[in-house]
Formats: C-alpha cells, sequence, structure tokens
C-alpha cells in the first residue's frame, strides 16, 4: 500500500514537472504576467 502510493505521487510530482516545463517553453508565464499587470490596472483606473 506504501508502495503504490509513493508511486502515484512521484508520478503526479513528475506530471507537474512536466506541465510546468511546457508552459515555461511556451511563454505562458509572460502571458500571464501581462494578464496580471492588467488587472491590477484596471482595479486602479489607469488600463
Amino acid at each position: 500500500m506504501k508502495t503504490k502510493r509513493l508511486m502515484v505521487s512521484i508520478g503526479i510530482l513528475a506530471l507537474s514537472v512536466l506541465f510546468i516545463g511546457i508552459g515555461v517553453v511556451n511563454k505562458e508565464h509572460m502571458e500571464v504576467m501581462q494578464k496580471a499587470v492588467m488587472v491590477c490596472l484596471e482595479c486602479i483606473g489607469i488600463g
């Protein structure tokens, strides 16, 4: 039971790292940052 749980945890961790890597390669972090800046500017009434 412990081994199965450990393998599932490692699999989820590996999948997470893979998806984060794909996002970085596609420069998704820049798009998220740009959207966050626009939301902040709209909140204070500049954008």
